[in-house]
Formats: C-alpha cells, structure tokens, sequence
C-alpha cells in the first residue's frame, strides 16, 4: 500500500461521527421519572391533609332542670314538722324487762316483737291452768262410762218391771242414777268450758309479757335497757320505766303552723303551699292547707293551721323547724306547663345526623371527636342534650359533611 493511501485511512472522519446516535444508557429512565411524580404528589396530598381546616366552636353550656312558676305568696309563717301517729309504747302488766330488741332509727313493722318481759309467773300458771282442764276431761270421760252403765242397768230393770219380775222401788234407783249421772255430765261439760277460758286467760298472761309495734313506724327513742322495771302506769318513782320505747309512723308526717290571728282569713282550707326546711333552704316541698283549727291560742294570739306535705322523703323527721308559703289558689283553667329541661344547651347546628344517631363533634386537643348524644327540645338557636355531654365541653358549631372523627381542626372561638 502506498504511503498516500495510509495517510487517507488515518484521516477523522467528522460528519460521521456527528451522525452516530447516542447510547441508551446516557439518558434518564423513564421509570425513574414515574416514580419521582408519584412520591411528589404523595408529599403534596400528605401536606395539604395536615394543614387543619378552619372551625368554629363554642362551649356547651348548663341547663338547670327547669319547674313550673309558683303562684304568688299571699302570707308567710313559721311551723315545724309533727307526726299525726307517735307513741311510746308500753307492756300491758308489770314486769321485769328480759329482752329490748329495738334501737333509734330502726324501722318496725306492724306486730313486730320491740322487748320481752320476765315470764315466769305467766307460764307457771299457763301450764296449771292446762293440768286443769286435762282433768276436766278425764272425768267427763269417766262420768260418760259411769252413765252408759247406768242407763243400761235402767234398761234391765224396765225389762224385770215389765216382766212382773221386779220392784217398782228398784226401777227407780235406776232411773235416778241414770238422771243423775247427765246431771253430772252436763256440769262437768261447763266445768270444761270453765277451764278453757282459764287457759285462754292464762295465754293472754303469757302474750302480755311481749311488747309488739301496734303500727309500722321507726324507733326515734329507747327508753328501757334489760334487767330494768317496766308498768303501763307510773309508779311514782325513778326506778320503774313506763315505756320501751317511741314508735312514729313517717307516712303521717305534716306540718303544723301557728298563723297570727290577724292573717288567719288569707288561709284556706286545699290552699296550696310551699315549704322550706330550715335544714335543706334550697328544696322546696309542694303541698296544701289540710284544716284551719277553730281555736285560737289567746297568750300568743295565733291560730294553729295543719298543713299536710306532697312529699315523702327520708330527710324529713319530726319536730324539724320549716318556713311556709302560703300561695295564692290554683285556677279553675287547666295550665300548660313547659317541658322541664335539663342537660346542657348547644348551638342547634352543632347537632347532625350520622348513620340514624344524633352527632356531636367536640374539641380534644386540634382534632375533632364525634360524639353520640340524647338531643331533646329545641330552644330559638339552641338544642337541650340531656345525656352524653357535659357543661363547658367545646363544640363544633356546623361541622362540614366531610369532617370526620379524628380530623384535624384549627378552633375559632
């Protein structure tokens, strides 16, 4: 080869290599691309969901349970609470005290055992008094034998009669023992009755020496302790007691009233009435006028008036001081009463239907939590919960549809 022909293959060709095309590898894969826009857009929806949405709230508030208006008052006066049926009871004999099974407080039923007295003596002639009527009754059994003999022997001695065999002397002997043996019978029958009464008299001994309630009531006072003396009359002294114990029965409870005499024709009889216990000034007990008492207490000028309570309550006991209202009378026109709420009040927005249930969504910390709740009455702007939320819980006032429980929330207040 010539030497020019080795110069030309040495030569760079320069409009080839421009048109060489470039290798695969030099670019950037598309895969790699793809993947770069999905964790982009993964980014984006994961900021945009955590930047909270703009909320309004409010703070539930409370709602004290709500009464019907009391009537006005036409007269106030001071009384206390009595019992209509109180006793100290108190044994039928006098006795030794064995056993008291009462003590303050405690609740009795009707003939229910409160003590036991000594029985001695009421059992010793319980059982004479039994030893005599079972011999009454053996010998009427005797005196029944002795006069079937009898009569069986008249019956013989009417045959022997009749047969011209005996004396009309010896028909008669038999016929008056006979006579005389019913006589005896009959008499030893009452002798029998006697005898009964007896042991009955002698039982009731026996059931005197145990002191039973006469009504259901509680015990507010013990007055006898075991060992000691007990008589249903004083014995002038200090040593014999003339009761067990007091008993008021609680469902005669009512309240007496001295009225000046000068306001006395302002209450009625029915007249209704509002009472407060010294002890409790916060409740106030309904009840009426049961009776104007026609006498009047001329050293302290009052009138005395029974007024009788609508309510039976644990808290009230005798003797308790109380301030009455006597309210002017009720009208004869039936009265709408309102509908008692209680509860809490939120804005009626704040309450929505999710699934059938009534909603309500509350602040905890930036996020929102659904709440099911009882929603009753709606009040102008507001809805009464009556369970499920507490006073000064914060609430969402007009959740959006697609808030749910859990979302993150941005309060404004």
């Amino acid at each position: 080869m010539s030497q020019p022909d080795l110069l030309g293959q040495l030569r760079i060709d320069r409009d080839a290599h421009r048109e060489t095309p470039p290798r695969s590898g030099s670019g950037v894969p598309w895969w790699l691309l793809a993947v770069i826009l999905v964790l982009a857009g993964g980014a984006a929806w994961w900021l945009f969901s955590r930047s909270p949405a703009a909320i309004s709230v409010q703070t539930a508030s409370a709602l004290p349970a709500t009464t019907a208006p009391t009537s006005a008052s036409v007269l106030d006066a001071s009384g206390y609470v009595v019992a209509r049926r109180q006793a100290t009871v108190s044994a039928k004999v006098t006795g030794k005290v064995r056993e008291v099974l009462i003590e303050e407080g405690m609740r009795v039923e009707d003939g229910q055992v409160l003590a036991t007295l000594d029985s001695t003596q009421a059992d010793a002639q319980l059982a004479m008094s039994q030893a005599q009527l079972d011999s009454a009754r053996s010998q009427l059994l005797e005196i029944e034998a002795n006069l079937r003999q009898a009569q069986a022997d008249l019956k013989r001695q009417q045959e022997i009669f009749d047969r011209k065999l005996g004396t009309a002397a010896q028909l008669d002997a038999a016929r008056a023992a006979a006579e005389s043996l019913s006589a005896r019978l009959a008499s030893q029958r009452r002798q029998i009755r006697v005898a009964q009464e007896s042991l009955a008299m002698s039982q009731v001994s026996v059931d005197d020496t145990v002191i039973r309630a006469p009504f259901a009531g509680v015990i507010i006072a013990k007055a006898a302790q075991p060992g000691e003396m007990i008589s249903p009359i004083s014995a002038g002294g200090g040593f014999t007691r003339t009761g067990i114990g007091t008993i008021v029965d609680m469902d005669s409870l009512e309240i007496e009233v001295d009225v000046n005499e000068s306001f006395i024709g302002r209450v009625q009889a029915k007249m209704p009435i509002e009472a407060t216990l010294n002890a409790y000034p916060d409740w106030k007990i309904p009840g009426e006028v049961i009776a104007v008492i026609p006498a009047a207490d001329r050293t302290k000028a009052t009138v005395r008036v029974r007024v009788a309570l609508a309510v039976k309550d644990a808290r009230i006991v005798p003797e308790m001081g109380v301030r009455v209202r006597f309210l002017e009378a009720r009208s004869a026109e039936p009265v709408v009463e309102k509908p008692k709420l209680s509860g809490v009040l939120v804005p009626k927005g704040a309450v929505v239907e999710r699934d059938g249930k009534a909603i309500v969504f509350v602040v905890e910390g930036e996020r929102a939590r659904a709440r099911e709740v009882t929603a009753a009455a709606t009040i102008a702007d507001f809805r009464n919960i009556t369970a499920g939320l507490d006073a000064g819980t914060s609430v969402i006032v007009s959740p959006p549809a697609e808030l749910g429980d859990g979302a993150l929330i941005e309060p404004e207040w």
